[in-house]
């Protein structure tokens, strides 16, 4: 994901704190998009999108903790920045059991939300790094042929060449073959990071 496409998706029911804080992430040169409900983002919300979320804590109909919770009911992985005019450590702890990035009380000054962004950016980084990482080992997986992933779950049990070689009633050196293929596709210096790969997630199932 280019970084440029990175946004602040400001939700706020108030036009004056909408305005403003796009105003101020503008011009340290963050992309931003304002809408004045939960339910109107929500309306908008493409898959592709990127970036972070800032959402007023109290807003007529879902609140911005209420948004927080169906997005991460949708699976949608943006970090989020809460901010209120009425902030009680409830609220606060809910947020941040919710994994929020920062809780802004307004009246805030710049530093507040531009260190919540940057906060909030450099998580989503992380995240769409991840991601990308995730859908290469798919591909790579999805690139293993039918014997290889046999191979594959046999190695990541433990078991030796020799081992592998009598299950599959096949010869340890087309054993040997067959891995240098599968760490060569998956990227994969030795055994212990082909462990590594299928306990993170590419299976070895």
């Amino acid at each position: 994901m280019d970084e440029a496409t990175l946004t602040v998706y400001i939700v706020d029911d108030d036009p004056a704190v909408r305005d403003s804080l796009s105003l101020l992430l503008s011009l340290r040169g963050y992309r931003t998009a304002t809408f004045g409900s939960a339910e109107d983002f929500l309306a908008a919300l493409r898959p592709g999108w990127c970036g972070c979320v800032m959402a007023d804590i109290r807003m007529p109909g879902l609140s911005g903790l209420e948004l927080q919770h169906e997005l991460a009911h949708r699976g949608v992985g943006m970090p989020v920045v809460i901010i209120t005019a009425h902030g009680d450590a409830a609220s606060a702890r809910e947020a941040f059991r919710a994994n929020a990035v920062d809780f802004l009380e307004k009246p805030f000054d710049e530093t507040g939300p531009l260190d919540a962004v940057e906060a909030a950016f450099e998580r989503e980084r992380e995240r769409l790094d991840a991601g990308r990482e995730s859908a290469r080992r798919e591909a790579s997986l999805a690139a293993l042929t039918e014997r290889e992933r046999d191979v594959m779950r046999l190695l990541v049990t433990g078991m030796h060449n020799k081992e592998v070689a009598q299950r599959l009633d096949i010869s340890p050196r087309t054993v040997e073959i067959h891995k240098a293929r599968v760490l060569a596709k998956l990227g994969a210096r030795n055994v212990a990071e082909l462990i590594r790969i299928a306990g993170s997630g590419g299976g070895a199932a």
